[in-house]
């Protein structure tokens, strides 16, 4: 049986404990074929297309009924990390012979959609477990670190990327943790880190650290660190949006890491930020594709269903199609330039301008759509009692998180200025 295949085959056996039954090997037998060949970037094979399957009946079964507590607690449900994890669904990539179900990075990135049409909060959980953390420990773990925490990574045990310091954001090499080298051969972590997605729940962090300061950004060198060795949870932060999704400061008081836990090469820790961030930035661009979908499905559903003025219902308005329309076709842009970058990753090629691009494009297109929702919800979609305000709230986060627009914005620009001149 395919690792993906079998995979997914575990979805119908776990989720009876979390909602209703049902049967993603029965949908694979019922996928109807695609064109062939592909006449849009925008179909998919057919195990994306049973991901989103599996993940669209994952939202209503298990997500949905605890979106607003989580909201209002701030704290994600235990019961949904444990079920991301029995579905399969926080071991995409992961080879089969470690636990996962060896699928494509396109395969992780529609997950990471379909989840935030529900709860972005949700989909950021996953989104950074499979896309920076799973990926660094898969790309650069030594034999004995692969072998010995992707199985957990693919069955437990929730990761964090632990890269931002309170001065060391947008300028993300400016590290102030240090990483003491002892005499055995061993590190002693130093410092605190800020802004840690996962870092609350986490039990595995992927840690940078500079091991050798007067080297600058050379000397940067990341490590895995397991939070039983000493990691504190300083601060969880009390923020505008994705509340449920943990955001934390973190403090590494004489962490000391074994030798054997340097992840990658000694002082090549920057590069490996660099390379995952700008995976990153595709999860996050897919992120708020998917938060812009889940405003505008539950929006224009209002307007031609249940909200009516002047004797019609305000979707049937010139004014108010040509609205919906646009926004439509604004998030149809952004998911074109989604995939574009994802595929392209997916073929080895070089996707760094189309990942700012897409993070760019898709951060200004959640917050439009989830603010027109709003609009177009009347005085209903400024209440709480909705979850357009939350999607208005949550789409915020698209243009700091993982690269600000404006960075995105000076990549894009170097990268054109890089091909067009000439000298």
């Amino acid at each position: 049986m395919a690792p993906v295949v079998r995979s997914l085959a575990r979805v119908g056996r776990m989720l009876p404990k979390y909602g209703p039954v049902y049967h993603p090997m029965r949908l694979l037998s019922t996928t109807k074929p695609l064109r062939n060949p592909m006449t849009s970037i925008l179909e998919f094979d057919e195990d994306v297309e049973m991901f989103r399957s599996v993940v669209s009946r994952f939202n209503a079964d298990v997500v949905a009924p605890r979106v607003e507590k989580m909201d209002e607690e701030e704290h994600i449900d235990p019961i949904i990390i444990s079920a991301l994890f029995e579905t399969g669904l926080m071991a995409v990539e992961t080879p089969e012979e470690y636990g996962g179900a060896g699928a494509s990075f396109t395969a992780a990135v529609a997950i990471v959609e379909e989840l935030a049409k529900c709860d972005p909060s949700v989909s950021v959980l996953n989104d950074v477990h499979n896309t920076l953390v799973n990926t660094c420990v898969r790309k650069w773990g030594s034999d004995y670190i692969k072998e010995k925490y992707l199985p957990q990574l693919s069955t437990d045990k929730l990761g964090a990327f632990a890269l931002s310091e309170p001065s060391a954001g947008s300028d993300a090499f400016a590290l102030r943790t240090r990483a003491r080298k002892m005499s055995d051969g061993d590190f002693v972590i130093e410092g605190g880190k800020m802004w840690i997605t996962n870092g609350a729940e986490a039990e595995i962090f992927v840690v940078f650290a500079n091991a050798e300061p007067e080297k600058g950004y050379r000397g940067i060198t990341a490590f895995v660190v397991e939070k039983p060795w000493g990691v504190k949870v300083v601060k969880k932060e009390k923020k505008l949006g994705i509340r449920a999704s943990s955001t934390a400061v973190l403090a590494f008081d004489e962490v000391r890491v074994p030798k054997q836990n340097v992840l990658g090469i000694y002082g090549q820790g920057y590069k490996i930020a660099i390379e995952c961030l700008n995976e990153g930035r595709i999860g996050i661009a897919a992120q708020m594709t998917g938060l812009a979908q889940g405003a505008f499905d539950r929006a224009v559903s209002y307007v031609f269903n249940d909200r009516q003025q002047f004797g019609k219902y305000v979707g049937e308005f010139q004014g108010m199609q040509f609205q919906i329309a646009q926004i439509a076709s604004e998030i149809e842009a952004a998911r074109l330039l989604l995939y574009n970058a994802a595929r392209i990753k997916d073929a080895g090629g070089e996707f760094v301008k189309e990942a700012a691009m897409a993070k760019l494009i898709g951060s200004q297109v959640a917050e439009k759509t989830a603010s027109k929702a709003v609009e177009w919800m009347g005085g209903v979609g400024f209440t709480r009692d909705e979850t357009v305000e939350k999607f208005y709230r949550d789409a915020k986060i698209g243009a700091i998180y993982e690269g600000t627009s404006n960075i995105q914005l000076q990549t894009i620009a170097r990268l054109i200025q890089k091909q067009y001149t000439l000298r």
